[in-house]
């Protein structure tokens, strides 16, 4: 016997699966003071001069540290990476939205050029060895390997970039944001040396109170994005008939992925994005459908949609 058709019904208010506090107008203020993770000039700290030019930039140690600063009102909201074009999803972030207690009200993305930084007077030729985060350190493999260039990981890029500058070593160099050198004080010796010409990484924003006012984003566009985790209920085909509802609504899915919960192997949580906003009618229907079919369900935010979007699908 087939599982019964979802009840259909009202759609369920949202607050209960978040937080409490009424979709009101924006609960920051026009020059927030934003939490990253890092030190200044890295890439997190250019989100948030990139997002809001006015804001103030927090530093943090973690991204525990960075979510706990904005949850205490020690920052205003918090600038958390979650994907990269390149390198793929961050790690540990999609256990730590849930968990966090904030909700996305944002999202920006930021084009990852990669400077090699030199103390003042250093040449390229004069480098031999490039520090860096592990990653960024894999993303210009070619570049290194065409100038002879041994690399060193270091704590995180803006980190290896203060490193380099209080070394005061020529021959080594840092691999960072330009950002990184304007406050370290290092020389840009080599500009946009990734390997990818389209290195790109997605941050959202949180803030500790949701905003579901909103419908259109910076470029006047009503293109909304909703975002959600949620846990299929433990019968065959379940994820299959969680998704019809988007399916036959007509709600485009522009992310969906899974990640163990707990070191369970058969508990599995699943991260979405959608386009649309929950008011809706038919972001609403599929979102009933899906509750019909899952044992959790977390609405983690509802905010504009980046207008890269918009551009690059129009090519």
């Amino acid at each position: 016997m087939s599982d019964p058709a979802p009840p259909a019904s009202a759609p369920a208010n949202l607050s209960a699966n978040r937080s409490e506090a009424p979709a009101e107008a924006p609960a920051w203020p026009t020059a927030p003071r934003i939490a990253f993770q890092g030190e200044p000039g890295a890439y997190s700290h250019q989100a948030c001069r990139q997002w809001s030019p006015e804001s103030e930039a927090l530093p943090c140690p973690t991204f525990e540290d960075t979510v706990e600063a904005c949850r205490s009102g020690a920052a205003d909201l918090a600038m958390l990476p979650v994907e990269n074009s390149t390198y793929g999803r961050v790690a540990d972030i999609h256990h730590l939205l849930p968990e966090s207690g904030l909700n996305i009200i944002g999202e920006t993305f930021v084009r990852v050029h990669i400077s090699l930084l030199g103390v003042p007077g250093a040449r390229l030729e004069d480098v031999t060895e490039a520090m860096s985060h592990t990653v960024l350190l894999g993303q210009c493999r070619g570049f290194l390997r065409r100038h002879n260039i041994r690399t060193l990981t270091g704590p995180d890029t803006a980190g290896s970039a203060m490193m380099v500058a209080q070394g005061g070593d020529p021959r080594r160099a840092a691999l960072a944001s330009p950002l990184a050198g304007e406050i370290y004080g290092l020389d840009r010796l080599a500009d946009e040396i990734e390997d990818r010409q389209n290195n790109t990484t997605r941050f959202l924003i949180m803030s500790r109170t949701p905003d579901l006012t909103r419908r259109v984003n910076a470029a006047g566009r009503p293109d909304m994005l909703t975002s959600f985790v949620f846990r299929v209920r433990n019968i065959p085909a379940a994820l299959y008939k969680a998704m019809g509802g988007f399916a036959t609504n007509g709600v485009n899915m522009t992310k969906l992925e899974s990640y163990m919960v707990d070191g369970v192997f058969t508990a599995t949580q699943f991260y979405a994005d959608i386009e649309g906003h929950p008011d809706d009618p038919a972001v609403a229907r599929a979102l009933d459908e899906l509750r019909y079919f899952t044992s959790m369900l977390t609405i983690l935010g509802v905010y504009p949609a980046d207008p890269l979007r918009a551009r690059q699908q129009q090519g």
